[in-house]
């Protein structure tokens, strides 16, 4: 599998690193529109062009596959040529930025029969792959709640709000490790910049089973904080991943309620019981991701983080942006998609 890398910054500089050295692929070319990125290429990974102009790689027939890792903006036009040029496509998140772009990018991969897939580096991670064999054995019980907060004092991004740059990353681990499909979803978020491009966000998703979904978000936080929630009736998830080894802790914590009819009262009886730290897969989540696309190219095997994973998430965040710019109004997302 020959490839081409769309954009060199930060996370492309990670993706050339691992297509450069995964078995099966040969990294062709890298495109930056900043000639100096020329260099650092050339100690990076020597054997790979490095050029300014996409259609280097877009319009290469010896290309099979290329790797957009470009500003959001960007993704849709670069994806859709990729795909009409007979090029397999792995797209930064998030995918794309509004979900009618998302459901022509799935048609022009169903009618090319061409691989399409989002680069949710997080499904890979040893963390959420245990978060979902937990949930899916049942050692958990029936998902009550999921509440993540992603804050710290970040980049203002000058194309999407901190809803499409973090929250990206927990929506994806929540349609991963939860399945249900949402009803609804509800935003408020304010800017501080005076752009309309909000700096704080919060996120509710509602699923309408008794089971609930909320996001925190932040450029603006004094602190970083990576950390996850996720409540079942038998036991308690916590994610925390700036930890350094200990990043998913299993509570034997819950409770119970049943209603005093005399008093009219609601009774709880709590429970706490032991900590468990599961033992979890230290490889890199992004080398793992990329091999996927590999095998997805090479072999047809569906990826996991498909285009309909990425198509999903952009549902939910186009949702939320139409609520933030309605004053947290209630909306639709099957409507709404």
């Amino acid at each position: 599998m020959k490839v081409g890398i769309i954009g060199f910054g930060y996370w492309g500089a990670n993706l050339v690193r691992n297509f450069a050295n995964l078995a099966g692929a040969e990294l062709k070319r890298v495109v930056d529109n900043r000639s100096e990125r020329q260099k650092y290429l050339a100690n990076l990974c020597p054997s790979a062009v490095f050029s300014t102009d996409p259609d280097d790689i877009l319009l290469d027939p010896e290309i099979d596959a290329v790797v957009i890792a470009t500003p959001v903006f960007t993704h849709y036009e670069l994806a859709k040529r990729a795909l009409t040029n007979g090029k397999h496509v792995l797209v930064e998140k998030p995918m794309v930025s509004r979900i009618s772009e998302a459901h022509e990018l799935m048609e022009l991969s169903r009618s090319s029969g061409k691989v399409l897939m989002v680069d949710h580096t997080y499904l890979y991670t040893g963390a959420v792959q245990k978060m979902k064999q937990l949930i899916d054995s049942g050692q958990i019980g029936n998902i009550k709640y999921f509440d993540s907060t992603r804050i710290n004092l970040g980049i203002f991004q000058p194309d999407v709000n901190v809803l499409w740059d973090l929250a990206t990353h927990d929506i994806s681990i929540l349609n991963f490790i939860i399945g249900n499909e949402p009803k609804s979803v509800q935003a408020t978020g304010i800017s501080h910049t005076n752009n309309g491009i909000e700096n704080i966000a919060y996120l509710t998703v509602n699923y309408g089973n008794g089971f609930i979904a909320h996001f925190n978000c932040s450029w603006s936080s004094p602190v970083k904080i990576r950390m996850m929630l996720i409540g079942g009736d038998k036991k308690m998830i916590v994610f925390n991943d700036l930890e350094p080894t200990e990043k998913v802790k299993v509570y034997d914590t819950g409770y119970e309620h049943k209603t005093d009819e005399e008093k009219k009262n609601i009774l709880v009886d709590y429970r706490a019981g032991d900590i468990y730290i599961p033992k979890l897969d230290t490889r890199e989540a992004l080398s793992l991701m990329a091999a996927e696309f590999r095998d997805a190219v090479t072999t047809g095997k569906r990826p996991l983080s498909d285009g309909v994973s990425g198509m999903k998430v952009i549902e939910i965040l186009e949702a939320a942006q139409h609520s933030i710019k309605n004053k947290g109004i209630e909306v639709d997302i099957r409507r709404n998609s």
